[in-house]
């Protein structure tokens, strides 16, 4: 005999979103809704295997079981004049962190060699400021088609706010694509930021579409938004047609004015990665920020719906050792991407068998 409260527990159960479903409607071609979002952000725990497992199936269509590596440089540390909340660099920032200049050619050349040591397809060049100075840029555009003749590497920079001009120059010189997050909603930017705009750096992405290049451009989830920001934002980089997502989860930095901010736990990062996948269902979605942190001994499930992770540390925060994240890859059966599409995607005929 099955009681009233069994009863009741069957009925809710029935009246479930089924993820499965979901994911097969979007591999048809059906753009994810605002309602189905933040159904998923909301989802029980108990549904999160269920989830993870529908995620997986459109991020395997894509990417089939391939895993990009990243490795991020900070070649400029400190000394920012914005005051974005959440970063340890900014001009409102107390956190003991190192403060430099851009790093000279040599030492931009040493980190290209460990990041192709490290088996990174893509080495990301970052400087903390409002945007590059004449002499930065001078720098950058010279050490790139190096790094790219000695270590056949991708080039994502990632230099603040961009003019068309520096765009160009960026693309002539042979960067492959720049990283200008939106952070979070429009609606929620003035929240953590007052020194630049939303629209200030939707102009940057807009000015690197326009010379040729690809956009890499997330967020950071965390920083006392609603989830109706985090959805807002992951439609805004569909809408922006953003090839590479990088995924933060806010890290508190003591000496930031977000420090005291928690409260993330790993099921809901979980969730959000599912989220973005399905929102963005054929581009490079990265764990990054924060993946150690908030996603703890889960890390491994997080590559259901991602297929991209930074490999080593990160701006000023320390990451997991490289050997751990091959080591995750390996267990999950899973494999480093070598292929030189952009972002690893299957070909047509790959993802017709995947």
């Amino acid at each position: 005999m099955i009681d009233r409260s069994q009863k009741s527990e069957i009925r809710a159960l029935s009246s479930l979103p089924d993820w499965q479903s979901l994911a097969t409607r979007i591999l048809a071609g059906h753009q994810l809704t605002s309602e189905e979002a933040l159904a998923v952000l909301h989802s029980p725990d108990e549904q999160l295997l269920d989830l993870l497992s529908a995620a997986y199936r459109v991020r395997r269509q894509y990417f089939g079981n391939r895993v990009q590596l990243y490795f991020l440089m900070n070649a400029k540390s400190g000394l920012c004049p914005e005051d974005c909340g959440y970063c340890s660099q900014s001009k409102v920032s107390e956190a003991e962190i190192p403060r430099y200049n851009l790093l000279n050619a040599d030492k931009l050349l040493d980190g290209a060699r460990m990041a192709a040591q490290r088996q990174a397809k893509t080495y990301c060049i970052v400087i903390s400021a409002r945007g590059p100075s004449n002499r930065e840029m001078d720098a950058i555009t010279t050490i790139v088609p190096r790094i790219k003749s000695q270590y056949n590497l991708k080039i994502c920079a990632c230099l603040g706010l961009l003019t068309p001009e520096q765009a160009e120059r960026l693309k002539a010189c042979g960067v492959d694509r720049v990283n200008h997050n939106l952070n979070t909603s429009e609606g929620f930017y003035q929240e953590i930021c007052s020194t630049h705009t939303y629209q200030d750096r939707v102009a940057t992405l807009k000015a690197v579409r326009e010379a040729g290049m690809e956009l890499c451009s997330g967020g950071i989830v965390g920083m006392g938004e609603e989830d109706a920001d985090v959805v807002r934002m992951a439609f805004a980089l569909r809408d922006l047609q953003v090839e590479s997502i990088p995924v933060n989860f806010l890290n508190p930095i003591e000496g930031t004015p977000l420090a005291g901010m928690r409260r993330l736990n790993p099921r809901y990062c979980l969730k959000v990665l599912a989220m973005f996948r399905f929102a963005n269902p054929d581009r490079e979605i990265r764990i990054a920020g924060g993946r150690e942190l908030h996603l703890g001994s889960l890390q491994s499930l997080g590559l259901y719906p991602a297929n991209s992770i930074f490999v080593g540390d990160y701006l000023t925060t320390k990451g997991q050792a490289p050997e751990a994240d091959y080591k995750m890859i390996e267990e999950l059966g899973f494999e480093v991407a070598h292929n030189e599409e952009p972002g690893c995607r299957l070909s047509v005929a790959e993802s017709q068998t995947a």
